[in-house]
């Protein structure tokens, strides 16, 4: 079957909350994005629950450190059976090449599953006004390209990055790199915090492969009744 391009964002640090938001949203997703906030209150054993509900796992937890001490953590995800986890480009082509070898070594020889290995390129939440303050000399734009670009050539299957940035990616990286897009807000919701954000169907069609939702699923009255409105949004009904 198809993917429908959706990620939900389990971002709480309840579990019951969680597994009402899974009960409900399971058939409608294809991903549970499991974030920094649930991830250290219950660790592996979210994860254990999440597989034993037939969920497919994005662990976001955006690593970055040395590379023994990052490719060491990836390991520990693969082994855990997560389906995606992501690292920070910014720490360098050593770190994320050594954790993408060392992951599909690892999984090849234990005969499991290969994660998809994506790369965080600029948070969603950085405006180019906070951009411009940590001294980078080059555009937000073409950092993000930077990155998007040395990820592919150490072995990454794809990207996190803004939809902004999403048809930028796509001509510099080719049809076949994953791109996994936060910062989505559908027309009906609030931007929160959140800077460099569009619709669903704009993400999609400037190039994005995944949407990344939170909360405006989470904290809707009716998390089902909203999951369907994106996905409407997403296959253009309601432009």
């Amino acid at each position: 079957m198809q993917d429908k391009g959706l990620i939900v964002a389990l971002d709480t640090d309840n579990l019951e909350r969680v597994k009402v938001l899974v009960a409900q949203l399971k058939n409608k997703v294809d991903y549970f994005k499991v974030g920094l906030e649930l991830y250290t209150t219950f660790g592996p054993q979210v994860i254990e629950w999440l597989k034993s509900q037939g969920c497919s796992i994005f662990a976001d937890l955006k690593y970055h450190d040395i590379p023994n001490t990052v490719s060491h953590a990836a390991l520990a995800l693969a082994r855990q059976g997560v389906d995606i986890f992501d690292l920070h480009l910014s720490g360098g082509p050593s770190m994320v090449e050594t954790t993408v070898n060392q992951v599909r070594q690892f999984t090849k020889e234990q005969g499991i599953k290969t994660p998809k290995i994506l790369g965080i390129t600029v948070l969603t939440s950085t405006s180019e006004q906070e951009y411009s303050k940590q001294g980078y000399s080059e555009a937000l734009n073409d950092r993000v390209i930077s990155l998007a670009k040395m990820g592919q050539a150490c072995g990454l299957d794809g990207v996190v990055a803004s939809p902004k940035e999403a048809s930028m990616i796509r001509k510099a990286c080719g049809p076949d790199f994953l791109i996994v897009t936060p910062g989505i807000r559908p027309k009906w919701a609030v931007s929160d915090d959140q800077r460099r954000i569009t619709t669903p169907s704009q993400a999609l069609n400037l190039g994005a492969n995944y949407l990344v939702v939170g909360r405006p699923i989470t904290k809707a009255e009716h998390p089902a009744s909203a999951a369907d409105k994106i996905l409407m949004e997403m296959e253009g009904l309601n432009n």
